[in-house]
């Protein structure tokens, strides 16, 4: 019996051009196929990841740091939904999951 390998669908964000809450928002839209109704704002990032998008995914922020000090404090928020939503698919007991790396 073969074991099949899910393929995660990874998705990357560039620090160096996530330095605002506008940049980070268009360009996680664009990355995930939002759609033109998002409402680039936490809430929706929430409605969006916790329930639209297709599993498995991984959102991989590369330059992570860089997008750390031009966001400030609203960096800190972003992770703590990403955290909410793989805390989420960890209490559903999803096989496919939600994830991101900061690099």
């Amino acid at each position: 019996m073969s074991e099949q390998k899910m393929r995660v669908n990874e998705f990357y964000l560039d620090g160096a051009y996530v330095l605002s809450e506008k940049e980070f928002h268009s360009i996680i839209s664009l990355s995930l196929n939002f759609g033109p109704y998002y409402g680039k704002n936490l809430d929706a990032l929430w409605d969006r990841l916790s329930t639209d998008i297709e599993r498995p995914v991984k959102i991989i922020w590369l330059n992570s740091e860089l997008s750390r000090v031009g966001l400030g404090n609203y960096f800190d928020k972003i992770i703590e939904v990403f955290e909410r939503v793989k805390l989420q698919d960890l209490n559903f007991n999803w096989e496919e999951k939600f994830d991101y790396e900061l690099q």
